[in-house]
């Protein structure tokens, strides 16, 4: 870390010394059917020069190296435009640009699955995106309500008192997947378990998705996948209101408020970006018992994203955010959470960041960064049931009493830190075509201080991991991509150096691609997300605890796809069919091994034998006219231990996969006509899987015992109406939206009641039926 800092620190100092006064400028305006465009992206391609047309349309470059250069205008919803020019020193000259309406985006400029930009259409990787703009549409409030409009994504909750939520990628669970903050993985597994919900959607400016091993470049923990959140960047003058309130089921309120700012230099050489956001939401109890199945939430977020280009091909960019969240779920609100009859409190505050220095050089065909990154957490918690009064433990202490003199409150400690260096060069000639070569190195290190004094519950994991890793990204020629890469890891709780390899294929044919990939990689013997959480099982807490033994899991991943798009002058239609395998060696699985002193049930974390996840997802993306767009996902699999897992001492093993669904997907159908009102229809399916339910026996509100239970499915269709007002005079527009979120309330109906519930017997929609309404107002 410290050599990594003394880098970045030494190469700042020095970029001055690179600043070119050239005098050789390019200026122009750009246009679209005779109009001029404002904010439209002008950039020396390859590197970090750039502005935007100001609010005439018109743009500068100032100071460009002498030579040949390709400069290229690009805006949303056109289609890009490259020129190549020639400047001289103490010359001017004009260039102006024309764009297209594009129907609808397929070759956005992505980084996630090489950790190089690239177009969609020329990586080997798939990476889909879902950008800010499609988050409002479908009134996705935070990240993890973004999420599900996502191909081989499930998000659910795994709490009912709590509500705790997991991600799960092609049928593996949260831990299986790699959650990074502009491209770095400061999500660590404890952040993972609220994480998700603690981001607000005006925070982000798009979401890249990349599915299955191919992301094992970014490290342990990306067996699954990898979901990269780029924060909204600041590229022009302007702000954004927000605020909406909503009622659930008729009964409780979910208010939230936001605010987005950001400003950018004349010279487009510096910008920043500031983002605010509040929720307040009251608590839901759905079956009456006076315990809540959504818990009460209080946030506050604030952030700033920042950028400096100190000389040319020179960028500094910098961001922070800081999360408070309050969260309250149980019974008995107005009181302390000790004397609930079953509760859990949550206080988090939560600090991330990190800062990247990069430079281009070499006649830009070499770059260089380094980075680093932070996320600090502190917690203070609270999870118990009050026992009943006189009840006894094995050792014949008064439960009660200790309970009341020594209630089971906790604190958290979580630290993660991340440096690292890359350094990419093109090799222009390379055999045939040209090669992309990727170099870096990263150190990761992640602390967990949690204890609960009164379940002598402890969690004292510090974890350290340095990588390094290279790729080679070989066009072998326009059609044929050949994409290679080995990354190796010494993580602090495995004993060898483990190496992760990697390949894909890409083969493009007219408007057809097809990719085929294979890979590797690990997760450490380590708790998780999920491993973190106690819940209420059989009377009492249920905690995890490892296996003493426990090893590292190891995986091999194999996929194939075929993508296919076809665009025409009025509407564009495009499809992707995409086969997954997983095959996981010494497989982590939970088993029942008995209760504690007080009669709680402790779960173990073992490794198993092997399972195996495979399937495929099927999307269909269309746009006509630029007005009526939809997308679609569906994915179908399997996902099967090699041996039952005895999840419960009461019945025989299972080996299918629990709360895993076979089939799943997502639908968004929007229309945007130029009058001002937009209409967005979307739905998430989720079918049947298998829930553990842990039974209390005599106990009214649970089972007699432990069982399987076949969910039902669940199909949840929301709607949003809108309409905006440009008021051009004024320079603002003003839009006022309305909705239903589950429109035919499919929600649980068979909740555990009273305080002995099993807190894990929740599945399906996260809300019941939501009506709500809001005001936007924003910038021109």
């Amino acid at each position: 870390m410290r050599i990594i800092i003394l880098i970045l620190t030494g190469l700042i100092l020095v970029a001055n010394n690179y600043a070119q006064h050239t005098d050789a400028n390019i200026f122009g305006d750009v246009q679209s059917k005779g109009e001029h465009l404002p904010f439209v992206s002008i950039y020396v391609k390859g590197t970090n020069k750039g502005t935007a047309t100001d609010m005439s349309g018109h743009y500068m470059l100032i100071d460009l190296k002498p030579g040949k250069h390709i400069i290229v205008a690009n805006s949303v919803g056109y289609k890009p435009v490259e020129k190549e020019v020639v400047v001289k020193a103490g010359q001017s000259i004009e260039i102006n640009f024309v764009l297209e309406e594009q129907i609808m985006a397929i070759d956005d400029v992505v980084i996630t699955g090489t950790k190089t930009f690239k177009r969609r259409t020329e990586s080997p990787v798939i990476v889909n995106v879902m950008e800010g703009k499609t988050l409002e549409l479908v009134q996705a409030n935070t990240l993890s309500e973004g999420l599900v409009f996502q191909p081989g994504i499930r998000l659910e909750t795994d709490c009912q008192t709590c509500n705790y939520t997991q991600l799960r990628m092609n049928g593996l669970g949260g831990g299986y997947s790699q959650i990074l903050i502009n491209s770095r993985p400061v999500f660590s597994p404890l952040t993972g378990l609220y994480g998700l919900e603690q981001i607000p959607a005006n925070m982000i400016e798009r979401i890249e998705v990349v599915r299955g091993g191919a992301s094992a470049l970014y490290g342990a923990g990306a067996i699954g996948g990898t979901v990269n959140v780029i924060t909204r960047p600041p590229d022009r003058n302007a702000y954004a209101v927000n605020t909406n309130t909503a009622i659930i089921n008729g009964e409780s309120n979910d208010f939230m408020a936001n605010v987005n700012v950001s400003a950018v230099s004349d010279r487009r050489n510096s910008g920043l970006s500031l983002f605010a956001s509040h929720r307040k939401r009251d608590s839901y109890d759905h079956n009456g018992d006076g315990y809540s199945e959504m818990a009460q939430l209080k946030n506050n977020s604030f952030g700033v994203n920042a950028f400096l280009l100190p000389a040319p091909n020179h960028k500094i960019e910098f961001n922070l955010s800081s999360m408070y969240e309050y969260r309250y779920g149980g019974n008995k609100e107005d009181g302390p959470a000790y004397l609930a009859d079953q509760s859990e409190e949550r206080v988090h505050n939560v600090l991330m960041g990190g800062v990247d220095y990069s430079v281009n050089f070499n006649e830009n065909l070499s770059s260089f960064a380094a980075y680093l990154a932070l996320q600090r957490t502190d917690r203070d918690h609270y999870t118990g049931i009050v026992p009943d009064v006189g009840e006894l433990s094995g050792s014949g202490e008064d439960l009660y009493e200790k309970h009341i003199k020594e209630p089971p409150y906790g604190v958290t400690d979580n630290q993660t830190y991340i440096g690292g260096i890359q350094l990419n060069h093109m090799l222009s000639d390379f055999i045939s075509g040209k090669n992309n070569l990727t170099f870096g190195l990263e150190y990761n290190y992640d602390m967990v201080d949690d204890e609960i004094l009164a379940y002598q519950y402890i969690i004292d994991q510090t974890t350290k991991n340095f990588g390094t890793f290279l790729q080679s990204d070989w066009a072998i020629n326009r059609k044929l991509t050949l994409l290679t890469g080995v990354r190796a890891d010494k993580h602090n709780m495995v004993d060898e150096l483990i190496l992760s390899p990697r390949v894909s294929l890409l083969y493009k044919l007219s408007n057809w691609q097809f990719r085929t990939g294979w890979s590797t990689g690990f997760r450490p013997p380590q708790a998780f997300d999920a491993d973190m959480h106690i819940a209420f099982a059989g009377g009492g807490i249920q905690k995890v605890q490892l296996a003493a033994d426990l090893k590292e899991e190891r995986s091999k991943s194999w996929s194939a796809s075929i993508n296919y798009d076809y665009p025409h002058k009025h509407f564009i239609f495009g499809f992707t069919l995409e086969g997954f395998y997983t095959n996981l060696n010494n497989a982590f699985i939970l088993e029942e091994m008995g209760v504690d002193e007080d009669g709680n049930s402790i779960l173990e974390k073992r490794n198993g034998d092997g399972s195996t996840v495979k399937g495929g997802t099927v999307e269909v993306r269309g746009n006509y006219n630029r007005k009526v767009q939809l997308e679609a996902g569906a994915t179908i699999q399997t996902s099967r231990f090699d041996e039952a897992v005895e999840w419960s001492e009461e019945l025989s093993g299972e080996k299918d996969y629990l709360r895993t669904p076979q089939e799943y997907g997502y639908y968004t159908l929007t229309y945007t006509p130029r009058s001002g009102f937009k209409a967005a229809l979307s739905g998430v399916y989720t079918g049947s899987m298998l829930i553990p339910h842990f039974g209390v026996p005599d106990d009214p509100g649970t089972p007699e015992q432990d069982a399987l239970i076949t969910s039902s499915s669940f199909l949840e269709n929301n709607l949003k109406l809108s309409y905006q007002y440009d008021w051009f005079e004024k320079g603002m527009s003003i839009e006022l939206f309305t909705g239903v979120q589950n429109i035919f309330n499919e929600y649980q109906d068979d909740f555990d009641t009273g305080k002995n519930r099993d807190s894990g017997y929740i599945y399906g929609p996260s809300r019941p039926r939501t009506v709500f309404i809001g005001l936007k107002l924003s910038s021109l």
